[in-house]
């Protein structure tokens, strides 16, 4: 959790001092990425352990003031329609950050399917294959 909010203002930062900078925020899209997927894992443990989570509460506050700032520098001093980019780009990230959690979710479920034919075939080879040899045995009168 820690790492998520240090992450988070470090990224604001980067990106804070670029725009006092006359740059884009395109010029700073790797921070922005940063900020973005480290403000949503924030928002998660806050939405996940309630309010109760303090530390994380408190962070999550703390990027809404700083998203405010963004705003209001965007609005105010960035070029035109930089603000309605700057929410297509937040858009943006949060559609990659689902795409990859679905992704995973897949690979997972196609890991545990494959897990479990392996497991099936063993057991149905281990139980078959004695079975097999006694019948064999038996009809031919070996045993």
């Amino acid at each position: 959790m820690l790492a998520e909010i240090a992450a988070a203002n470090a990224a604001f930062k980067i990106i804070q001092k670029a725009i006092e900078n006359g740059k884009e925020l395109y010029d700073c899209g790797t921070a922005t990425t940063d900020y973005f997927n480290n403000k949503s894992a924030i928002t998660k443990r806050v939405n996940e352990k309630g309010q109760g989570d303090l530390q994380a509460f408190m962070a999550l506050e703390k990027i809404k003031e700083q998203e405010e700032y963004l705003k209001e520098t965007m609005i105010y001093a960035g070029r035109a329609n930089m603000y309605s980019d700057f929410l297509k780009f937040q858009s943006d990230c949060k559609r990659e950050r689902e795409k990859e959690q679905q992704a995973k979710k897949r690979k997972k479920a196609e890991t545990a399917a494959l897990i479990l034919s392996a497991l099936l075939w063993g057991t149905g080879i281990l139980v078959l294959l004695p079975l097999m040899f006694y019948i064999c045995f038996k009809i031919f009168g070996v045993i």
